[in-house]
């Protein structure tokens, strides 16, 4: 799939010539031969929502690190609000709610939540912590009595408890059912709606969709694209889905149809990839009644598949340029 060159995402959501909220210039950080981040250049401005998609090892966990002060880049710079990460994190600016984490004993959820409020110079009311993870009727109860659903508002709660305006968020619903997964993204939006900055990783597609203004796909520790769910299925999906029923035809034409990439014939039904489906259909047309014709957008798992399957066997291409569409059913990568 070819790919053209694009600057870095600007960082739309900023003010005028306010510092955007994440700034990493050519950040890059090896483990032995292993290159983990190599010299990533993102943008992410105040009151995004950014979600961070990849394969297990694609570099993801290492470049929230980063950006977290929790590592150091071996090259390149990671800013946060204009300044360094410890400083965002010492002025409570900057939340955090990473995959680990065990529940502490014989303490109630009020209790954690405000042990954490008073660690930071202007904390959040932790009431309104609680309210706004979905806690509230649950703030006497024991952390380590509740279900996985439960604990894991705690950790966002805990994550709010500073009044930051940056929340990072590592694979923040793995291991919750669908209930407890929804209920936790309500919570995420009423944060965000604040005018709050949201960075989340996420192997779930579906989630990425619905909560992200933007999607930001990394594979062996470079970004392949970034751009809204649209975009990305438009640039790297493979093109729209033509299907019908043959009945009885020959097939043999269809690969010759404009815009006609890919065929698959299934019993008497065609399926068509084709990056122009209006040509595709009005040349179908032509050919006379054709049954039980669809065309179908690509979906986000198309598009991070396309991407994610060339990186793995090409040099890693530039970012995907970018162009926006329904919402894809539930989808989640394997």
């Amino acid at each position: 799939m070819k790919q053209t060159t694009k600057t870095a995402h600007p960082a739309a959501g900023s003010p005028a010539g306010a510092h955007p909220a994440i700034q990493l210039r050519g950040a890059a950080k090896s483990f032995g031969p292993v290159h983990a981040v190599a010299a990533i250049d993102l943008a992410i401005g105040r009151g995004e929502t950014v979600a961070l998609l990849g394969r297990n090892g694609a570099g993801k966990s290492t470049a929230i690190s980063l950006l977290l002060g929790l590592n150091e880049p071996d090259t390149g710079t990671v800013s946060l609000f204009g300044g360094t990460a410890e400083q965002a994190v010492r002025a409570g600016r900057v939340g955090a709610m990473l995959q680990e984490g065990r529940a502490v004993p014989r303490i109630t959820v009020r209790e954690v939540v405000a042990f954490v409020a008073r660690t930071h110079p202007a904390p959040m009311p932790v009431a309104e912590a609680l309210e706004l993870a979905g806690l509230a009727t649950l703030a006497g109860r024991r952390v380590d009595k509740l279900s996985g659903g439960q604990a894991q508002r705690v950790r966002f709660a805990v994550a709010l408890a500073g009044n930051p305006e940056l929340i990072v968020l590592d694979e923040p619903t793995a291991a919750l059912d669908v209930e407890a997964r929804r209920t936790f993204w309500e919570s995420m939006r009423g944060y965000a709606r604040r005018g709050n900055t949201v960075l989340f990783s996420t192997h779930y597609l579906e989630e990425a969709d619905a909560h992200a203004d933007r999607i930001v796909v990394i594979e062996r520790g470079r970004i392949v694209a970034d751009g809204t769910a649209e975009q990305l299925r438009r640039t790297a999906g493979g093109g729209s889905l033509v299907s019908f029923d043959l009945g009885g035809r020959s097939s043999a034409f269809l690969g010759g149809l404009p815009g006609v990439s890919c065929v698959e014939i299934r019993g008497d039904r065609a399926r068509l990839r084709t990056r122009d489906p209006d040509a595709t259909v009005t040349a179908l047309a032509a050919l006379g009644a054709l049954r039980g014709i669809e065309v179908t957008a690509p979906s986000l798992e198309d598009a991070f598949l396309a991407l994610t399957g060339e990186a793995a066997t090409e040099t890693p291409p530039a970012p995907a340029p970018v162009s926006a569409a329904a919402p894809a059913p539930e989808e989640k990568v394997r």
